[in-house]
């Protein structure tokens, strides 16, 4: 069993013991990821649609540095600290996932690390 970690520069750095993703058996696992700037760690808008394009960014590079694509995704995660920005957060979605439509599961949460309104994983083949 190998598990390779990847970590990319294109991507802000884990704010905490993880890894940006792991590859196992020729899949990407990718990290939550929030709408945080690679280059300085902070949340590049105050706002849920910001922020979720911001996060889908950053699993774009994480995705593309494992080797894989977002057309390559099997399931996304979405975590909302308010339900209510639902259909913001849908309207970011469907322009990274227009055609290609992954299984997701959306959920609302009672906080996110440093703050954040929205985070976004997911799983892919590589």
């Amino acid at each position: 069993m190998i598990v390779t970690t990847v970590n990319t520069e294109n991507a802000p750095a884990a704010i905490g013991p993880y890894s940006q993703a792991t590859i196992f058996n020729s899949q990407a696992f990718v990290s939550g990821q929030l709408g945080l700037s690679p280059a300085t760690c902070e949340f590049v808008a105050d706002d849920v649609e910001g922020q979720a394009r911001q996060a889908l960014e950053n699993l774009k590079a994480i995705l593309e540095a494992c080797g894989s694509a977002l057309t390559k995704v099997i399931s996304v995660d979405v975590f909302l600290t308010d339900m209510n920005d639902f259909a913001k957060v849908n309207a970011i979605y469907s322009e990274f996932f227009s055609s290609h439509k992954p299984a997701r599961a959306a959920v609302e949460v009672s906080a996110l690390p440093k703050g954040g309104l929205v985070e976004i994983k997911c799983v892919a083949a590589i």
